[in-house]
């Protein structure tokens, strides 16, 4: 590892490369790069994620630190790393001081992995327009978590609003547990039965507060043709905020699906006894490490979110955002900022 103080863009650049022909092997297979932008507060977990995920995704990994935007001087402090503390590949994480985090693509940009995809997760609280931000605007993925909100369902709206192709959000990837479980479930009601099942109705039991439940309701509602709603109540065993789902078919049949304490869940469905499934709660690298397995839209994660904040068509949506600058100090923002023209990266798949 090497500790650059007050350096520069160039010095990086140029530290990361005499680093990398000493690398060997350690640099051959790059998939992407993924750019992790957090608060001081949360870089040791945004890095122990992102280290877990460079383990099963092997790729470039750009810390962005955006410290005290008021200092008087820009500045930039960063470690370069390869095959060190965050994973097997090339790693640097940059502390940007001034209006220096301002422009930090003007840093980010020559580090990109060439030709590879770029992914840019926020693990701090993100703009509401991402289009302010560079570090989305030339991403093909852009991961947020509406879950570390203040008010997590106001920033399920503006992630809503706010939408394009690409986007998603760690809140609905902790619902996959539950949506895996419930997929198996109907598809074993429809092998009894040698035919579709049809869900007329359910509703979600657990946090209403909590967007994994709003959007695994979403999915749902989606999916099933029909409203499932979010139901106070009852305990909230793990990070998703469900207790339970409870699901009316046709037949006069009902299949539920209930968290116990233990990690798990107990599936009751009609004319089989109840059966046990692991149900955990997930680590943040996990999670990460699951969103990194796709570059293409998430089209499932639009219904559910169409449907769980009353939005439609986000999936007609431009997949291409232009920057729009965005400067805090400035009183006038929001009233007359004017789009640069810089188009975001197509997400990979799209023509």
């Amino acid at each position: 590892m090497t500790t650059l103080w007050d350096t520069t863009g160039s010095a990086v650049v140029k530290e990361l490369a005499a680093q990398r022909r000493t690398g060997g092997a350690v640099l051959s297979g790059v998939a992407l790069t993924l750019i992790v932008v957090a608060d001081e507060s949360r870089v040791a977990e945004a890095e122990e994620a992102a280290t877990h995920a460079a383990e099963a995704h092997p790729c470039r990994l750009l810390v962005v630190v955006r410290r005290q935007l008021e200092a008087p001087a820009p500045r930039l402090d960063a470690e370069v790393l390869i095959g060190g503390r965050l994973g097997p590949g090339e790693a640097v994480v940059m502390r940007m001081y001034g209006r220096l985090g301002l422009h930090a693509e003007s840093v980010v940009l020559p580090l990109l992995a060439a030709d590879a995809p770029v992914v840019t997760w926020w693990h701090a609280a993100p703009p509401d327009r991402l289009a302010t931000d560079a570090l989305a605007v030339f991403a093909h993925r852009r991961i947020t978590d509406t879950s570390l909100a203040d008010e997590p369902l106001a920033a399920l709206r503006t992630r809503a609003a706010d939408y394009a192709p690409g986007d998603t959000d760690l809140a609905w990837t902790r619902s996959t547990p539950w949506r895996t479980t419930l997929a198996s479930t109907l598809d074993s009601v429809s092998g009894r039965r040698s035919e579709p099942v049809r869900v007329h109705g359910g509703r979600v039991e657990g946090d209403s507060a909590n967007p994994t439940a709003q959007l695994l309701a979403g999915w749902l509602s989606s999916r099933c043709g029909c409203p499932i709603a979010v139901e106070d109540g009852g305990r909230k065993p793990n990070s998703s905020g469900v207790d339970s789902v409870a699901l009316q078919l046709d037949q006069d049949e009902e299949v539920r699906i209930h968290a116990d304490r233990k990690g798990g869940a107990v599936i009751s469905q009609p004319y089989r006894p109840d059966a046990g499934v692991a149900l955990p709660d997930r680590p943040l690298g996990e999670l990460l490490s699951e969103e990194l397995r796709r570059l293409d839209r998430d089209e499932p994660y639009s219904e559910a979110l169409e449907a769980a904040t009353g939005t439609t068509e986000l999936s007609r949506r431009s997949p291409e955002r232009e920057h729009v600058w965005f400067d805090p100090a400035d009183p006038e923002n929001g009233n007359g900022a004017r789009p640069r023209k810089r188009a975001a990266a197509k997400p990979a798949g799209d023509s």
